[in-house]
């Protein structure tokens, strides 16, 4: 049975370090296997089992391409939900710089398409930023008795 929770759920598809590094890649264009592994450095059993539960959660969907006098093969293209992820990838890495920082600073900086900095943040229903210390989670009556 799932997890009611929809934190848990989430973890069941992202809650591995190479899924989020995975992520990482394809929202900077990276699409392909090999791609991937120069990228990531990462064995390609544990590459297959990422990309894997991604396209099964719905995150990457693949694609076939073949090159002339190759065998077809797939490469990895985010979806709606996958391109979604870009505000958790952009709040973990806020929230590193902030508090676990690499000493020669920030190595990505998140920008708005005319340049302007951005920061990750809670808005409120008039599109208001909202301070993380006034912000309540707060059961439904969905939540298990």
């Amino acid at each position: 049975m799932r997890s009611p929770c929809s934190i848990a759920r989430s973890l069941e598809v992202l809650g591995e370090k190479w899924t989020f590094l995975v992520i990482r890649e394809a929202l900077a264009g990276v699409t392909r296997f090999a791609d991937f592994r120069a990228a990531l450095g990462i064995a390609p059993d544990i590459l297959t089992a990422r990309l894997g539960t991604l396209v099964g959660a719905g995150v990457l969907e693949k694609v076939p391409y073949q090159e002339p006098g190759s065998r077809q093969r797939h490469e990895y293209h985010l979806t709606d939900a996958g391109r979604e992820l870009r505000v958790v990838l952009g709040a973990l890495q806020q929230w590193g710089d902030a508090h676990c920082p690499y000493e020669a600073g920030p190595t990505v900086a998140r920008r708005a398409a005319d340049g302007r900095s951005l920061g990750v943040a809670f808005v409120d229903d008039r599109g208001r930023a909202v301070s993380p210390a006034d912000v309540r989670f707060e059961r439904t009556a969905a939540y298990p008795a």
